[in-house]
């Protein structure tokens, strides 16, 4: 059939349940013969500022759809509606886009039914609107040149729905309103006719003219009855290229509307029977391909094309048997016989790929099993799946490169301490052998001095110590020694100081290579004997107390190296030992750094600072100002270390 009949029949089956639940009605004739039903009273059109309006009365609401099978033509179809003896008739005024109106009764639409077709001047764009009893059709102003328009040769379906009945015959995922993209067509495409004039509307979907070129549009590829099937579910976003169509129904039975689209596409359409109920349409110059997919989103249904039937059903229906026949599928394919494959690896260990297989490359019946001493596999599956295990062990059974890892460790340490003290030592006597004495009989002599021991003054002799604040050790001193004749009082003063520094560097240059993703280690230190006794039973333990540097390296597709550094550094202090038993001081650094190939990156920040401050002194002489340095002794001490680590990364190759 011809693409305006196809549109013609629009009605065909969606108003023959729209109309039961709108005003419209039928009944028995009355009276001399005339229909008591509603009928067509007047058509009339009125020109105006914005371009023309073509206005039809009917004796009471009626329900229509309205189709436009060309860009020249407008078609209202009216079910169960009489025409009601209105003649045909044609536009007189020249700024009208209305050239004619002719109305004329069309069994196929019901018994009465009407078709009003509006013959256009120019393809303008056009509204329709309903107000009670009357239909309004407004047409936009047509253009001042008065340019004339031919009409194409159409197929039977529109391209819209040829193409999504090619596309998902090919296994291709669309919705029921596809947009159709341009494709070229392998088959020679015949020469339709010409457009001799410009000014195309945005409904026409013929031929575009560029000059003196003609430029058709590309028959879509034809689908064939053994293609496969692939249910669709209607999406949005989608761009539509169908004709505009206006539907305007309410309490249509669903399946009734779906039918109608089987008249607008041309294929044959299967509606399934779980797909049931009522649809309220009110549209307006909707591409009928997004009215379909519309209604289709609405009612949650889908559809699966198979050659050039279209099998709509709901998407839960057809969720069930795709699910089903995939299930069947891999029944099938499991149902094949098993082979086994033995294949020896060179690089990887059969032990670390047994599990990747497993779960990659093997079937639900597939085993595999490991043979240590030759380093084998051994698979048992099906052909195809054995055929993928091989090109997976293929791929993992490679050398892999090496890394060689240079580290050079500096251990830094610095010391400095410094002492000052001071000694008094004094004696003095009252006696009168020494002729000085007390005016009393009780005390008549006594003597005074240090009890600390003595202090050796410049001329050999021992005073005893008073204050005694020297440094051990002291390699500086001065000594002052006073006294008086008869030895009745003597005084020796000695101040003793000691400065010490110190610098030091341990280097050490360890060289190790390992695999790529291999972790190498590296270690320097000493071992600590820990004895336990335990049921009198001695047991001797040996703790770490050394520098370990530990690196994992792997090469990344861009010549660099990627390291993850662990290192920690133990040290064992004495000076806190309990029972013999030191206590390890532990320094530790986690990284990952990323570095090209024969480059150094340096790990530092392990640093240590060991400041001493101490002061002995006599309780209150100590604290008097200016005097206090002749009464107390200060020791002051730094120690620092540091530990940097320089490692370089050198990818051997070949």
């Amino acid at each position: 059939m011809t693409l305006s009949r196809g549109f013609a029949l629009l009605a065909l089956s969606a108003l023959s349940a729209a109309v039961a639940t709108t005003d419209a009605r039928v009944s028995a004739s009355a009276g001399a013969g005339t229909p008591a039903g509603p009928r067509l009273k007047t058509i009339s059109s009125r020109v105006h500022a914005k371009g023309a309006s073509l206005v039809i009365e009917a004796t009471e609401p009626v329900a229509y759809i309205a189709t436009r099978p060309d860009p020249l033509t407008v078609v209202l179809d009216f079910r169960n509606v009489a025409t009601g003896g209105v003649a045909n008739a044609t536009a007189a005024n020249a700024k009208s886009p209305i050239a004619a109106v002719s109305v004329e009764p069309d069994d196929s639409l019901g018994a009465p039914g009407s078709r009003v077709r509006i013959e256009l001047t120019q393809p303008v764009a056009h509204r329709v609107r309903s107000d009670r009893n009357t239909v309004v059709v407004d047409f936009d102003k047509p253009s001042a040149d008065g340019a004339l328009y031919v009409r194409p040769a159409r197929s039977a379906a529109p391209d819209a729905m040829l193409a999504l009945a090619s596309d998902n015959a090919a296994g291709k995922t669309n919705s029921a309103a596809a947009s159709v993209e341009d494709r070229k067509s392998s088959q020679p495409q015949p020469i339709q006719d010409p457009i001799t004039a410009l000014g195309l509307n945005k409904h026409a979907a013929a031929p575009q003219t560029a000059g003196a070129r003609t430029i058709q549009p590309p028959t879509p590829p034809v689908p064939t009855p053994g293609d496969t099937t692939q249910p669709v579910s209607p999406q949005a976003g989608r761009r539509y290229q169908g004709h505009p169509i206006s539907l305007d129904f309410q309490g249509a039975d669903l399946r009734a509307v779906l039918r109608t689209f089987a008249e607008i596409s041309g294929l044959n359409i299967v509606i399934e029977p779980a797909v049931q109920g009522t649809v309220d349409v009110a549209l307006r110059d909707v591409p009928w391909d997004q009215a379909l997919d519309i209604i289709l989103r609405a009612n949650k249904l889908g559809y699966i094309v198979d050659g050039t039937i279209v099998r709509i059903a709901p998407l839960s229906v057809l969720a069930d048997e795709q699910s089903q026949q995939r299930k069947l599928q891999e029944e099938q394919a499991l149902a094949g016989e098993l082979r086994v494959l033995t294949k020896t690896l060179s690089y990887a260990k059969a032990e670390e790929l047994q599990a990747l297989l497993t779960k990659s490359a093997l079937s639900q019946r597939g085993t595999v099993q490991i043979d240590p001493r030759t380093n084998t596999l051994i698979i048992t599956d099906l052909s195809d799946r054995l055929t993928t295990a091989t090109e997976l062990i293929g791929t993992l059974d490679r050398p892999q490169p090496q890394v060689e890892i240079e580290a050079r460790i500096v251990q830094a340490a610095k010391n400095y301490a410094r002492q000052l003290g001071v000694q008094w030592g004094f004696n003095g006597r009252v006696d009168p052998a020494l002729g000085n004495t007390t005016p009393f009989a009780f005390p008549n002599n006594g003597s005074v001095g240090g009890r600390t021991g003595g202090t050796q003054g410049p001329a050999g002799s021992q005073v005893p110590t008073a204050i005694n604040y020297g440094v051990p050790g002291a390699t500086s001193a001065v000594g002052l020694a006073l006294g008086s004749i008869n030895g009745a009082f003597n005084l020796d003063v000695a101040l003793t100081a000691l400065e010490t520094s110190g610098n030091g560097r341990i280097l050490s240059t360890p060289r190790v290579t390992t695999q790529n993703n291999v972790a190498a280690e590296m270690t320097q230190g000493t071992q600590i004997p820990i004895q336990t006794v335990a049921n009198n039973t001695v047991t001797v333990t040996f703790k770490d107390a050394a520098l370990t540097l530990r690196v994992t390296p792997q090469i990344t597709a861009a010549g660099t190296v990627i390291m993850l550094i662990s290192l920690e550094n133990s040290q064992a202090d004495f000076t806190r030992a309990i029972n013999g038993i030191p206590p390890i001081n532990t320094q530790r650094a986690n990284t990952s750094v990323l570095v090209s190939d024969g480059q150094t990156t340096v790990i530092g920040g392990v640093f240590v600072s060991n400041e001493q401050y101490q002061t002995d002194k006599t309780p209150g002489l100590g604290s008097l100002p200016l005097l206090r340095w002749l009464f107390k002794r200060d020791l002051t001490s730094t120690n620092d270390q540091e530990l940097l680590i320089f490692i370089t990364p050198r990818i051997l190759k070949g």
